[in-house]
């Protein structure tokens, strides 16, 4: 049975489907993806965007013979970012994802995932501000739609994988499949994938793990595909103007409501126009003339309170998080592991002690303090170029929330 969401202008072939792979093959007989059938007998789902990366996935999946269906979900109400340079899983970039499976010659899908992006990710996004919280969506759209939704749509379909352009690369370890830093440090975007369970994983596959992005450009153009020069995605896709405050004034009105500014020692120094509007080490659009510069050192969203202090007051070297995903050597509650961590993307990693406990939280004692510790943000451990997992910033002064 098709998933009633389907838009398709042809029906599938037939398929035999059998996950995982027939236990006793011999590891010469694995294809390119590791799976043991031929590749003109793997069926692979490619998740496809629209953009470069997922364009290219395709293309090479394509021209090493696998039988490639490419998917595109529309995620939210296109209408008003089809002219939106960067934006992603809607309007023009429905169409580009149609376009470039009709240059390859593959199957290809439109799934309306709207309603369940609208409550797994907008209104979680909209949740974490009101609560004080600077969230991070795409990894919530990872986590609660493309590797949960969309993989499950994908074995129904009899896949044998579900394949996407992220850079990040998928090794056969001795304790089964591990995830490891893309190839091409610059364009890692394992950070954005630390909730992948080992069970997602035996089914995914990231094709442009090695590569880099020029050489993924590459890709695109040997295949004639227009978007082989497209931009990437910039910035939270539904949020076509940028400007985050408007979906929230709307979805969470609570959250735009007026408050104090005190600083550290509770001392009122003027008023705000919605706890919404600032996140952790904020500095600039505070509106408090100071002798030194202010930070927003936390926000206490049930008192409608912004606290601000001088720098030095943002550093933290005891994290606690929830919601732990684990990827390493099993672990019981009261364990510690010496890793390395990050609570920014873009950040170097930096040495840490890991507290694993039995309710997915757990605690990470940095080596020295680090400035700026956003709650709602992610802290990911690492070791050397090996993903281990990682979990969500709690506040300080909140109880640990349920997973």
């Amino acid at each position: 049975m098709w998933p009633s969401s389907f838009w398709s202008p042809f029906p599938l072939p037939p398929f035999t489907f059998q996950w995982p792979p027939v236990a006793g093959h011999a590891q010469s007989s694995l294809n390119s993806l590791g799976i043991a059938k031929a590749p003109a007998a793997t069926r692979v789902v490619v998740a496809m965007s629209g953009g470069v990366d997922s364009s290219a996935t395709a293309a090479l999946l394509t021209e090493q013979g696998y039988e490639v269906i490419g998917i595109t979900l529309q995620l939210y109400d296109h209408g008003a970012a089809v002219a939106k340079p960067g934006a992603c899983c809607a309007g023009q970039d429905i169409h580009d994802a149609r376009r470039v499976a009709d240059r390859l010659g593959i199957a290809h899908y439109v799934l309306d995932y709207e309603a369940r992006f609208r409550s797994e990710v907008i209104d979680a996004f909209a949740d974490a501000y009101q609560q004080g919280e600077t969230p991070i969506p795409c990894v919530r759209c990872n986590q609660r739609v493309k590797f949960r939704d969309l993989l499950a749509t994908a074995i129904e379909l009899g896949a044998d994988a579900l394949a996407t352009g992220h850079y990040v690369r998928r090794q056969e370890d001795a304790g089964g499949a591990a995830l490891y830093r893309g190839h091409d440090l610059h364009r890692d975007q394992s950070y954005f994938l630390f909730t992948t369970t080992a069970a997602q994983l035996a089914y995914l596959r990231f094709p442009l793990g090695e590569l880099s992005k020029d050489a993924t450009r590459a890709i695109a153009l040997r295949h004639g595909l227009k978007v082989a020069g497209k931009p990437d995605s910039q910035d939270i896709c539904f949020v076509p103007t940028g400007n985050y405050a408007e979906l929230l004034a709307r979805l969470r009105p609570e959250a735009m409501q007026p408050g104090e500014i005190v600083d550290v020692n509770a001392r009122v120094l003027g008023r705000h126009s919605g706890v919404g509007r600032f996140t952790v080490g904020q500095r600039r659009g505070i509106g408090i003339a100071a002798a030194e510069p202010l930070y927003v050192i936390r926000l206490e969203p049930e008192a409608g309170r912004v606290v601000v202090g001088p720098q030095a007051a943002l550093a933290r070297q005891h994290l606690r998080l929830r919601e732990v995903n684990w990827l390493g050597t099993a672990a019981a509650d009261g364990d510690t592991d010496r890793i390395e961590v990050k609570m920014r993307s873009t950040m170097a990693a930096v040495p840490a002690t890991l507290r694993h406990a039995a309710d997915a939280t757990a605690t990470v004692t940095l080596d020295a303090p680090f400035a700026a510790v956003a709650p709602g943000q992610a802290c990911v451990f690492y070791q050397g170029d090996r993903l281990l997992g990682g979990g969500w910033i709690c506040r300080d002064d909140a109880p640990t929330p349920a997973a």
